[in-house]
């Protein structure tokens, strides 16, 4: 019997440490299927990032749809992570919906005709805004991104670093590469 209590001992020590060594990798991983399986602090992050823009009730339910699809349907590998002390730095190639040549598409469509978004002979936000968010709705064009997300290492915890500006954008599918090339 003691050999018995030993041995279960000894288990739930293996076990107990395997469950706490968590790498940056998995941070990472937990991290992006968070905005996979759409968790209440995306779903937060989304009702903030709409709260930022001047849109109409519908036009923010269209535009939550939007993020919600992007978020839902990001695909990503995780391709490397390196160390140094308590940081590390893991690389991940993730396809997105090109929410940003759809935004573009619809600029362009403006210039070129903007007699379409008149509304009595005056310019019609509105209706060049429900057009916009109308091609982003719709798109099914992907465009593939190479990012690396920090972690650092907090009381023997591993966390992600709040993601630059660049690095969310292209998780949101908006990053201008056009001005990144130049």
């Amino acid at each position: 019997m003691k050999k018995f209590l030993v041995l279960i001992s000894t288990l739930f020590m293996v076990v107990g440490c395997s469950c706490t060594n968590e790498t940056a990798k998995d941070v990472v991983d937990k991290y992006l299927n968070d905005y996979k399986g759409l968790k209440d602090n995306i779903l937060q992050d989304i009702d903030t990032i709409i709260e930022e823009e001047n849109l109409t009730k519908d036009e923010e339910d269209i535009y939550r749809d939007i993020l919600k699809k992007q978020y839902r349907d990001l695909d990503y590998k995780i391709e490397d992570e390196s160390y140094d002390g308590d940081t590390a730095h893991v690389t991940v190639k993730i396809t997105v919906y090109d929410l940003y040549k759809a935004s573009r598409e619809a600029s362009t469509y403006l210039n070129s005709n903007p007699g379409d978004f008149l509304t009595d002979g005056e310019y019609d936000a509105q209706k060049y805004l429900d057009y916009k968010l109308r091609l982003m709705k719709d798109t099914k064009e992907t465009v593939t991104y190479n990012i690396v997300i920090e972690t650092k290492k907090v009381d023997g915890k591993w966390q992600v670093v709040q993601p630059s500006n660049e690095v969310l954008e292209k998780i949101h599918g908006l990053y201008n590469y056009e001005d990144a090339n130049d």
